[in-house]
């Protein structure tokens, strides 16, 4: 009770200086790991003299510098290209103890990097209409239906003599490949843009040395791609060219850029073109693959060309001619494609 009475009366008389540190000594201490380090000097890692101010190498320097010499008093030459792995230049099939890398591997010789972008076209053909597609050629097959065979195309060889046994079938008529097939359309085979064409023709690039010049411009514009010449396979009286004339370009583009490039044809170019009927329904190779043209008029709604239309002379711009390839496997199975991606049809349809 005494001890506390004093603790109390103690309290009392030195109030709020209790709580005060009254000198150095008796102040808390402070931990080094707490001390807050002091800010450093502005442009404290920059040099004080500039590059720009050393003088450079003196005659004598230079002339010591001797490559040449330098390699052949090397001890010993370094590693040559066998360290470095380079991929197979022919396949030669799958139990070859040397296999090429796949295509995804960058050290693989059909290696294309990319895709960089993600094209709007692309997006919408995932999203919805790829879909559609399924649904629109969907075929309802019962349970247990029997599938009926389908007879060769081919022809077989005849037994008249004893070299036929076993040799392989005669090729078709009338041309080197078969056709494709028309294949229902599944989730594994929903067609799909794989490349688009644009070719451009021009008889008097023959006589005009200026006209191929704007003729790969233009193309290249609009493409993104540079094009190759074309040469004249025969002589042509009515249009006055012969045998070897470059009178063309074409160009092939591929990925994002066709899409691209079909997303910019479809939405832009062709809305602007007024007396555009459409596409004929009739064309087509039979494989999935439609083409269209467009006039040298209408070469001006393309943006990369209209921006800057004075640069390419009226009478030397051509036509163009545009083949979208497809993984259809039938012209109808494409069309059904291009109008789901907005290119309207007109005429007769046509299918073989």
């Amino acid at each position: 009770m005494r001890d506390g009475s004093r603790l109390a009366r103690a309290v009392c008389t030195k109030g709020s200086s209790l709580w005060l540190p009254t000198s150095a000594s008796s102040a808390p201490r402070r931990w080094a790991s707490s001390e807050t380090s002091k800010p450093a000097p502005d442009l404290a890692d920059l040099e004080s003299c500039s590059g720009f101010a050393i003088p450079g190498p003196d005659e004598a320097t230079v002339k010591s510098f001797n490559t040449a010499k330098r390699v052949e008093d090397r001890p010993q030459q370094l590693p040559g290209k066998r360290f470095q792995y380079h991929p197979p230049k022919y396949d030669r099939g799958p139990l070859h103890p040397i296999q090429s890398p796949p295509c995804t591997d960058p050290t693989a010789r059909d290696f294309v990097p990319g895709p960089f972008n993600n094209p709007r076209l692309k997006q919408t053909y995932d999203s919805t209409i790829a879909s559609d597609l399924l649904t629109l050629a969907y075929i309802h097959k019962v349970p247990g239906t029997v599938v009926t065979p389908k007879p060769d195309r081919l022809r077989e060889w005849d037994d008249s003599s004893p070299y036929n046994i076993n040799r392989p079938r005669r090729g078709p008529r009338g041309a080197a490949n078969l056709d494709l097939l028309e294949k229902n359309i599944t989730f594994r085979n929903i067609p799909e843009i794989s490349a688009v064409s644009v070719t451009a023709f021009m008889p008097t690039a023959a006589k005009l040395p200026q006209a191929l010049p704007v003729m790969r411009s233009a193309v290249q514009a609009i493409t993104g791609s540079t094009p190759t010449t074309v040469k004249m396979k025969d002589s042509v009286t009515q249009w006055k060219v012969k045998e070897g004339d470059r009178v063309g370009v074409k160009t092939t583009i591929h990925g994002p850029a066709a899409l691209e490039f079909v997303d910019k044809l479809v939405n832009i170019v062709l809305p602007k073109i007024k007396d555009w009927p459409g596409i004929k329904a009739s064309t087509g190779d039979g494989n999935g693959n439609l083409a269209l043209g467009l006039r040298p008029d209408d070469m001006a709604w393309f943006p990369e060309l209209g921006v800057n239309y004075d640069m390419y002379p009226a009478r030397l711009l051509p036509g163009c001619r545009i083949f979208i390839h497809t993984t259809a496997t039938s012209d109808r199975h494409a069309r059904l494609l291009f109008q789901a991606l907005g290119f309207p049809f007109y005429g007769k349809v046509k299918d073989f």
